[in-house]
């Protein structure tokens, strides 16, 4: 019987060269052979549990891939150097000259850019559409649609996709459907509802301390393979490798991620419930005004709640930039990009990670020159938070009064 992500992680165990609670770190860049025929046959792919150059695979990375694979319930799992380095490696592994793919409109600004701006160098095509419109998905699909991409919450309106729908799309033209799912580690498990191919920036809530940046792609071992073969594999001859110390280092991580991502839910939660309740234009997952909470509910491990991803709208990008700014100089928070910090961060999305997105595609799309992203903290306290945010706020003239903590 398969266990919960939470239970498959506590149940792998790894030691160290000498019995040490943590395995071994690889400090090598390449490995020594007792034959030349075994490193020949290294090369060739057929002789297991030898290593032979680290920008092919190391101990340390295959060590956070199967961690990575017991998460996300996939056969196995490739790390790379970042977050872009799995998704580049994935969409290129997967299409070639002339084919297309269809993605959801709203995405991560770098994700977004590669697509419409570096694809075309290939002669590969990007149909950006509605990702919650499943008609106008399928719409797009043509012939040479090789993958349907999308985030399972969107980066950074919160839209959430159906990926049971969208999966069962995917199927019925043959084709791949590839779920970034860094929003949403533990809560969703695009696997169990029909996705092929799951990525993560692993800098962000896997990761969860601010201090590397690192990527995974989930999938087959078929998959996997392929994109670490020497011939012809994205992953390989893109050569976006992860170090070993840094694999070590998310590993150990890891093993707090179900505390960390019940507290950052439990935590936006409280946040979006009472700042909506102010009045504030708040779009939360969690949140029954949120056209996807449903949806939501439906897809996700209870325990781990919504996520830790909230934004605000506070009416423009003065008032944003002022309201950030005062709650840095407060201590609630750093202004600064990315998620998944102990601390809460805040940015303006629409002149920061998704300032590669043109004023007029962000306007359609409803990303809004006042909006801040948060990516809400660990807080102990965080109805004191709450009053102390919202003072900065009365401050500013974007609250009128205060109000006794609820």
């Amino acid at each position: 019987m398969d266990r919960k992500a939470a239970d498959r992680l506590q149940y792998l165990q790894y030691f160290g060269e000498f019995g040490g609670v943590n395995p071994s770190i690889s400090d090598s860049s390449t490995y020594t052979f007792l034959s030349a025929k075994t490193m020949f046959d290294t090369f060739e792919g057929n002789t297991e549990g030898c290593y032979l150059y680290s920008r092919h695979s190391s101990p340390s990375n295959l060590y956070l891939g199967e961690a990575m694979a017991a998460l996300e319930g996939t056969e196995t799992a490739n790390v790379t150097g970042s977050g872009m380095g799995a998704i580049t490696a994935t969409i290129l592994q997967l299409c070639g000259a002339g084919d297309e793919l269809v993605s959801s409109r709203t995405i991560y600004g770098g994700t977004y850019a590669f697509m419409k701006n570096f694809l075309c160098r290939f002669n590969i095509n990007t149909s950006f559409v509605d990702i919650t419109d499943i008609e106008a998905v399928e719409r797009s699909i043509t012939p040479k649609t090789k993958m349907i991409f999308c985030e399972a919450v969107s980066n950074p309106l919160l839209e959430v996709a159906d990926i049971k729908a969208l999966a069962k799309l995917a199927k019925a033209h043959g084709i791949p459907l590839v779920v970034d799912n860094t929003f949403t580690p533990l809560s969703i498990h695009p696997i169990a509802l029909g996705a092929d191919i799951v990525i993560h920036s692993l800098t962000k809530f896997i990761n969860g301390s601010s201090d590397c940046v690192a990527g995974v792609v989930c999938g087959s071992t078929d998959f996997c393979l392929s994109l670490k073969d020497v011939n012809d594999g994205a992953g390989m001859l893109l050569g976006s490798t992860l170090d070993s110390l840094r694999a070590s280092s998310i590993l150990k991580n890891m093993r707090t991620l179900h505390v960390r991502i019940k507290k950052h839910s439990e935590n936006a939660q409280y946040l979006a419930e009472n700042f909506e309740k102010d009045g504030l234009r708040v779009v939360y997952p969690g949140l029954s005004s949120h056209p996807g909470h449903e949806l939501m509910k439906s897809m996700i491990v209870e325990e781990f709640g919504f996520g830790g991803i909230m934004t605000l709208d506070v009416g423009s990008l003065d008032k944003a930039n002022a309201l950030m700014e005062m709650m840095q100089e407060k201590n609630l928070g750093y202004l600064a990009v990315s998620l998944g910090f102990y601390k809460t961060l805040f940015s303006a999305p629409g002149s920061s990670t998704s300032s590669e997105i043109s004023e007029e595609e962000q306007e359609e799309m409803g990303l809004s020159e006042g909006l801040i992203r948060f990516s809400i903290g660990l807080d102990n306290d965080i109805k004191r938070t709450y009053q102390q945010m919202r003072e900065c706020m009365v401050a500013l003239n974007i609250l009128k009064e205060t109000v006794s903590v609820r």
